[in-house]
């Protein structure tokens, strides 16, 4: 699809090439990761001072991910007259934080709902407080209850949990792919394909990964041993109908 404006992108697991040609035939728009971003500025690939209007998407995620550091550094090289826009699912102090450091005038703040994070009321949760051993067990159960033809997200606390708990549902026969950060940006692609054309309709993924949006027939199996977790999970509930807290794999 054309675009009247000239745009480029600067995000990890893919070779660097490409997108450094994009941002030097010159680039209205720039769509990044912060680390990307960074190294691009470090080596002098792009610069910031004419950037004008700053959006920083899925902010409470990425204080999350430990990015404020790398937000602040690349704030720092922009231009104060800027204008600041920053989208959060959730309203922490770091997130009020940072809005009150980046943006230098008395910002409007909007709000769809409640400032605290919760899940919709008409969604039906169902929580099971187990001990560690039980865990396995229980998903094994849950899932042969409610494998309909759904698709199901199952949250996991770190990369390596995330990984083995797909080996773990693959060993029981279960059609399961996990999705973080450490795979190469084919791979996710790849994963998100085959999760949403339901050829493998069980993905487990980190917790403070982005969960998948627009995929029809999904449900969510959420793991809420630690905070992270349970954010999570609460944010899942606000997009699919059911949510189940089974503890956590860390």
């Amino acid at each position: 699809m054309s675009s009247i404006f000239g745009n480029g992108s600067a995000y990890g697991g893919v070779p660097k090439r490409l997108q450094v040609q994009e941002l030097q035939r010159g680039a209205e728009i720039c769509i990044a990761c912060p680390g990307r971003l960074i190294d691009f500025l470090e080596s002098s690939v792009t610069n910031l001072k004419r950037v004008t209007y700053l959006v920083l998407d899925e902010a409470d995620r990425m204080l999350d991910m430990g990015f404020e550091p790398q937000i602040r550094k690349i704030v720092s090289q922009i231009r104060p007259d800027r204008q600041t826009l920053m989208w959060s699912a959730t309203w922490p102090k770091e997130v009020q934080t940072l809005a009150r450091d980046l943006c230098k005038e008395e910002p409007v703040h909007i709000n769809v709902g409640s400032l605290d994070l919760k899940a919709c009321h008409n969604i039906k949760q169902e929580v099971f407080v187990l001990q560690e051993y039980e865990k396995r067990a229980q998903l094994m159960s849950l899932l042969r209850r409610i494998m309909d033809g759904s698709k199901i997200l199952v949250f996991a606390e770190t990369k390596r949990g995330a990984d083995n708990l797909t080996r773990d549902l693959r060993m029981e026969g279960w059609p399961a792919l996990s999705l973080h950060g450490d795979k190469k940006q084919e791979e996710r692609t790849w994963v998100l394909d085959e999760f949403k054309q339901g050829r493998n309709p069980i993905m487990s993924q980190q917790a403070v990964a982005s969960a998948p949006t627009g995929v029809p027939g999904t449900r969510a199996a959420a793991s809420a041993a630690t905070a992270a977790a349970a954010a999570a999970a609460a944010a899942a509930a606000g997009v699919w109908p059911r949510t189940w807290l089974l503890g956590g794999w860390t």
